[in-house]
């Protein structure tokens, strides 16, 4: 039977409408994929010598140490970028096929993740050095396997959580306190944690607790995913109490004020939309990774701009990319209504610019870094809004993605959401900021590098209408390739 439903994937994806742009999409990721293993393996080589040889502290007991945070880091990673494998499930439920044969197949599925072997890529280097310095290799094989245990109770553990919103972020709240409590001496978690991980290395039956934990969480989920197996429960529409907010101050901007108000309850009601919400108040300390001068290859003027970028346009990036997708459940009902295509358009322009705006005030703490520091922020909000909305609003024509209201997954994008359009239209999101300032920072002064990018964003606003006019056209030459993409 596994036989047979690895025969309808395969040709589920090479009968896919989608064939060409899936192809393109395997090849980019696989070029990815490679990039991470090379980066893995010269950091399972290099971090023994550089924890021995430059911090001068023994290797295994320093990676034991954090092994806890390299975990949870896995583990935020999994919940925000892995999808789950899933089966067309309702037309097999008909069929003479067990449940437990569909459940272990689909939780199969899941063993095979890049986001699990692509860690062996770091341990199994690592593992070796281990071996090639004298370590015990035996002590090292059972440490080697409780570390992949954890990874894969990751897995199971991100199985369970995957639509859990409320869960993941109160377990995330708490490891981010545990870990500030460390940095400020406050509370070492490490402490406890470590003596497990060493244990591993040290005994010959810590090993196996991971191992019985992954064993325990695939039975858990493998009851809870068969219990819930039916089209009566799981994979039953969830209805709720409908609520009634009137926005009533937003009636005065007529239809553009309708269509705003259908926005606003959209972003409050829906858990891919509140997911959306978070990842662009995440945006705002991205910038971090910049300013603080962690990183030396950061510090370069192009990418301060490329910060101030990303920190004023979170949401921009994150709710703009999906234009007109967000409204995929109801837009053939709405395309047949007496619809100004321009209205619907500067709606969502507004709203990325109230979003913008809010980012911008949000980030004012990073003027303990400088006014400079702020003003790259700044003129990167009046970038966004002069330049990058357009653009987002332009790419989003192009983007016939239908998105899931009900659950939180995808915040980052989709890969059906990948085009040569889409692509070639966000090149010059954040080439062509860096470009405009670097001609200003190396050719005048870094002021000037600051007001050339203002002055693009200006300029941009300018022209608003004209540019508004255009993407119209597109959208109404798109439109019934986009209402055939959003048909279910």
């Amino acid at each position: 039977m596994f036989k047979h439903f690895i025969n309808l994937e395969w040709k589920s994806f090479f009968r896919s409408a989608a064939l060409g742009t899936n192809i393109a999409m395997k090849i980019l990721m696989g070029f990815f994929a490679v990039y991470f293993m090379i980066i893995f393996v010269g950091a399972g080589i290099g971090v023994f010598f550089l924890i021995k040889e430059e911090l001068k502290l023994e290797p295994l007991a320093t990676i034991n140490k954090f092994l806890i945070y390299y975990l949870v880091l896995d583990l935020i990673v999994r919940f925000f970028l892995q999808k789950m494998p899933v089966l067309n499930i309702k037309p097999l439920l008909t069929l003479p096929i067990k449940r437990n044969t569909i459940v272990h197949f689909t939780l199969g599925k899941t063993a095979l993740s890049f986001f699990n072997w692509t860690h062996a890529f770091f341990f199994i280097p690592f593992s070796v050095v281990l071996i090639l310095n004298g370590y015990s290799v035996l002590n090292v094989i059972l440490w080697h396997l409780g570390i992949m245990a954890m990874i894969y109770l990751n897995n199971f553990i991100n199985v369970l959580i995957n639509n859990k919103n409320s869960v993941f972020y109160v377990v995330l709240s708490i490891v981010v306190g545990f870990a500030l409590a460390q940095y400020y001496n406050l509370f070492d978690i490490t402490i406890y944690t470590k003596p497990f991980f060493q244990g591993m290395f040290e005994t010959f039956f810590v090993f196996l607790i991971p191992i019985v934990l992954v064993i325990a969480a695939y039975y858990f989920v493998f009851n809870y995913f068969k219990s819930n197996l039916n089209l009566d429960e799981a994979l039953a529409i969830k209805k709720d109490i409908a609520k009634t907010e009137n926005y009533a101050f937003l009636d005065q901007l007529g239809t553009l004020g309708t269509f705003l108000k259908n926005d606003i309850r959209l972003l409050r009601r829906n858990k891919r939309s509140k997911t959306t919400l978070i990842m662009s108040f995440l945006f705002i300390f991205y910038g971090l990774l910049f300013f603080t001068n962690s990183i030396e290859a950061y510090q370069s003027p192009m990418f301060q701009i490329f910060a101030g970028i990303f920190v004023s346009g979170g949401f921009l990036f994150t709710f703009g990319q999906f234009v007109p997708s967000w409204d995929s459940a109801y837009y053939q009902l709405m395309m047949s209504q007496n619809i100004q295509y321009k209205e619907y358009i500067s709606s969502k322009w507004w709203l990325m610019v109230i979003g913008t705006i809010i980012s911008t005030i949000l980030a004012s703490f990073y003027l303990f870094f400088g006014v400079h520091t702020y003003l790259l922020i700044v003129v990167g909000a009046i970038f966004n809004i002069g330049v990058n909305s357009h653009l987002v609003m332009l790419g989003g024509a192009f983007v016939k993605t239908p998105i899931d209201l009900s659950t939180g997954k995808g915040a980052f994008g989709d890969k059906q959401a990948f085009n040569i359009k889409t692509m070639l239209i966000a090149l010059p999101k954040m080439l062509l900021p860096m470009l405009v300032y670097a001609l200003g920072y190396y050719v005048f002064s870094p002021n000037i590098g600051l007001l050339f990018v203002a002055l693009a964003g200006i300029l941009g606003f300018a022209f608003r209408n004209y540019v508004f006019n255009q993407i119209e056209k597109i959208y109404k030459k798109e439109k019934y390739a986009t209402i055939a993409a959003y048909k279910r």
